[in-house]
This record gives C-alpha cells, sequence and structure tokens, in this order.
C-alpha cells in the first residue's frame, strides 16, 4: 500500500529531468512529483521501488490523434486508443476534430464529443475544435470551453463532413485565434488547379501515389501559411511535415520570430518510398511518406530545431476502407495507425543517427507539452509536474506483432518490424496504467480542458 504521508519512490540510475540524467529517487504524492532525492534521502516510511536496470524518462506526449468518437468508434475510440497510448509510454494525448461524427467544427458538436470520454480514457486527453468555412461564429465559445486549437485543411479532408478552408475562410478565423493567443494547425497542401486523378497511372503503384501528391503541394500552402502568420501574428502549426523542401521557407519565418511551429510523425522518419511495396495500401498517407534523401534532410531539420517536435498522426479505420486484398492505393482511406509504436519506432532511428534519449524526450515530451500549453505540469521529471512517467528499457528488442497491438484494428505498416526501446511502466499522474504488456488499472485518464489567457496589446 501507498503510503499515505510519504507518497512512495520510483528509483533508477538514470532518471532523465531538466538537469541531466541522475542516479536518483522521484518521490510520487497526490499525482505528483514532490521531489526528486538522491536515494539515501528516502524517508524510511516512504516505498521506493528500485528500477535500477531501466531508465526513467517523461510520459510522451502525442498532440495528433485520430480517436474518432463519437460516430465513428468502429474505427476507433478513446478505449482502445488511450490503452494503445498507455501500452507505448504515452500519457496524454490531443484529440483531433475530425473523423468523428459529427466533426468538431462547433460548440454543440464538442459537447456531444466530451460526455464519450466517461470511463474510457487510460490517459489524459485534450481536445481540437476545427476551422471549416462559415464556422468562424463558433471559435470564441469553443475556446472558452477549453480547446486546446483548432485544425483546418487547405485541401478535401477525406470526410465531406470537414470542408477545407480557402484563405478567405481563414482571414475570418485567424485574427479570432489570434487575440486568444490559439494555434491554428494547418493541413498543409494546395491543390492548385491541379487534378489527382491525371497523375495516377496503376492504382498499386506507390510511385504513382507519391506522383499524386507533389511535394510543391506543401511547399505552397507552406509558404501561404507563413504569409498569414505574418500578415495576422496567429500562431500556426504545421501538421505532419513531409516536404524537406519547405524548411529552407520554415527557417526563414523561425528566424523572423514568427508564431510559427512544425510536427512531423515516425512513418515519415522511418520509411522511405523506395521501399514501399506496391500494392500495400497499410503504407497511404496524406501527404505522403517520400523517398530516403528527403527522410534524411527531415532528421536534420529536426536536429536543426526547424521541425519543433514528432506526432503520431495516428489515423485508423476498418480494415475494409484500407482495400487490402485489393491492394488499391487509389480508393484506400489514407492514415497509418502507429500511436502505440511511437516512442519506439523514433528511438530506433534516433539512436542510428548518433541521438542521444535526452533529445528525443524534448522532441516527444517537452515541446509538444509546451505546445498543448501544459509547459508548466507535463513533459518533465520535475518537482510540482504531474508524475507522467515512463519506465523504459532503452537497449531492449522487441518485434511488433498483432497479439501486442492494441489498437482496435491491427492494420499497420509496423507489422513485424524489429525495434529497439520497450516500454516497462507507464504511470499517469502517479497511477500505474500499464506493465510489461498489460494494462494495470481502470480508466484514470482526464479530460483537459483549460482557458488561453487573451494575448496582451
Amino acid at each position: 500500500m501507498t503510503n499515505q504521508n510519504h507518497g512512495f519512490g520510483l528509483y533508477s540510475k538514470k532518471v532523465y529531468t531538466p538537469d541531466g540524467v541522475k542516479e536518483a529517487v522521484v518521490i510520487i504524492k497526490d499525482g505528483k512529483i514532490t521531489d526528486i532525492i538522491s536515494p539515501e534521502l528516502a524517508h524510511p516510511d516512504c516505498p521506493v521501488e528500485d528500477l535500477s536496470k531501466y531508465c526513467i524518462i517523461p510520459g510522451i506526449i502525442d498532440s495528433h490523434v485520430h480517436v474518432n468518437e463519437p460516430g465513428r468508434t468502429e474505427w476507433e475510440g478513446f478505449e482502445t486508443a488511450t490503452k494503445a497510448a498507455a501500452a507505448g509510454g504515452i500519457t496524454t494525448i490531443a484529440d483531433m476534430p475530425l473523423n468523428c461524427d459529427p466533426v468538431t467544427t462547433t460548440v454543440k458538436a464538442l459537447k456531444i464529443k466530451l460526455p464519450e470520454t466517461q470511463d474510457k480514457l487510460w490517459v489524459d486527453c485534450a481536445f481540437y475544435g476545427g476551422v471549416i468555412p462559415g464556422n468562424e461564429g463558433e471559435l470564441e465559445e469553443m475556446i472558452d470551453m477549453g480547446v486546446a486549437g483548432f485544425k483546418c485543411f487547405l485541401i478535401h479532408s477525406g470526410i465531406d463532413e470537414f470542408p477545407n478552408a480557402t484563405e478567405e475562410d481563414l482571414r475570418k478565423a485567424m485574427p479570432i485565434l489570434a487575440k486568444r493567443n490559439i494555434p491554428l494547425l494547418v493541413h498543409a497542401e494546395l491543390d492548385c488547379n491541379h487534378h489527382e486523378e491525371a497523375e495516377w497511372t496503376n492504382e498499386k503503384s506507390y510511385k504513382s501515389f507519391l506522383e499524386s501528391r507533389p511535394r510543391r503541394w506543401e511547399n505552397d500552402a507552406i509558404d501561404m501559411m507563413i504569409r498569414l502568420c505574418r500578415e495576422f501574428s496567429c500562431p500556426v502549426h504545421i501538421v505532419h511535415l513531409s516536404s524537406s523542401d519547405a524548411l529552407s521557407a520554415i527557417s526563414v519565418a523561425k528566424k523572423d520570430g514568427l508564431p510559427f511551429t512544425v510536427e512531423t510523425c515516425p512513418h515519415y522518419l522511418s520509411f522511405e518510398a523506395e521501399k514501399i511495396p506496391d500494392g500495400d495500401p497499410r503504407y497511404k498517407c496524406a501527404p505522403p511518406i517520400r523517398e530516403s534523401e528527403n527522410r534524411e534532410k527531415l532528421w536534420k531539420g529536426l536536429s536543426a530545431g526547424l521541425i519543433d517536435f514528432v506526432v503520431s498522426d495516428h489515423s485508423p479505420c476498418v480494415p475494409d476502407k484500407k482495400f487490402l486484398s485489393e491492394g488499391d492505393l487509389k480508393k484506400a482511406w489514407g492514415g497509418i495507425s502507429s500511436l502505440q509504436f511511437g516512442l519506439p519506432v523514433i528511438w530506433t532511428q534516433a539512436r542510428e543517427r548518433g541521438f542521444e534519449l535526452e533529445e528525443l524526450i524534448d522532441w516527444m515530451s517537452v515541446r509538444p507539452a509546451r505546445f498543448l500549453g501544459l509547459g508548466k505540469k507535463k513533459g518533465k521529471i520535475a518537482e510540482g509536474f504531474d508524475a507522467d512517467l515512463v519506465v523504459f528499457d532503452p537497449d531492449a528488442d522487441f518485434q511488433i506483432n498483432k497479439d501486442i497491438i492494441q489498437h482496435k484494428h491491427k492494420v499497420t505498416p509496423y507489422e513485424g518490424k524489429q525495434l529497439k526501446g520497450v516500454v516497462r511502466k507507464t504511470y499517469v499522474r502517479g497511477r500505474l496504467v500499464h506493465e510489461d504488456g498489460k494494462l494495470t488499472a481502470v480508466s484514470t485518464g482526464e479530460q483537459i480542458l483549460h482557458k488561453r489567457v487573451e494575448m496582451k496589446a
């Protein structure tokens, strides 16, 4: 039993704190980290678990997850998504405003969604609203309800209920978001009078799919968003960056001090177009996975700080919509299921390139927490922060197979991949929710809804 007066402690020779890697005991009480101390200083009445074989790192923050509940819960749902998150060392997610039904573009839809999480959250969950044509009158109240940001598409979203926003639509929405310092999350592809159908030569060919969504679509969209960010001083965040060609423009925007941030995803940092087999829609996503040289430039952009952080863009669907037996990339739903495996995928790739675990923590915990407005309570092992912790074995190997996948559906391009880095335990606000492949607690996650303060003139 946990001592009610002194809490409990977790000991490791490698505790990853903002002040460096330490041999320490992390003291936890009432869901918070109350101290980080040398082992000999632990109170005799405070039970301490010896985890010296492993590292203790902050919980991963995944600020880009499509949960799809309510309305398309057969695709995924809060229960299965957050169980998968816990199994992968993720302690906080942020839910996108699609592909649920109704899409979260109105106050009414948000009020429908929030009760759906009841007794279904194994990790904490923030929420986004959406910007679509004509809904600018809904934004202020949704901000007041505590959404963390607003997502828009500059191209068809794949869901007719979530139409893409034009520049004219954004000109109505961005002043509202700028006033409240709320980020606009942008799916940055612009089909500039270029019809996708014209590029297809073979429905099973990955090369044909890649050519149907060229880099210039992203580059042009990002150029437009930099221009609008400069004009309105509205925080702009580019989701799932795929085209490394855009890094030079992003560099200029950041040097100019614009509130402009960028994410990329494990699939863009691990896969390469040249090795994706034809007729395998598990790899289809938008924007597409590009060539090896593009991947390495994305890694350089991440290392240089041009890309701010890494998140999953977990976008599942029912298997039938992937048209796996037909291998039809043209008809298949574009989205990759990966929520559970972001940490080991990135760690496997990062260590091969000489990066340290501290850098991964910055990319996957510290920076996404700050982006969600949670930088003073999550994403770090520090006194006063939520006790969101991962007991991580960075040297262990494992293979992804269907038996260990917690997502509702087991369709993922990562199946069969050998990865480095095993999550041994996951704690959410001090409560053990996952241990060695098994969930250990009932739903313990909470909704994250907090108001942003208006910017001062």
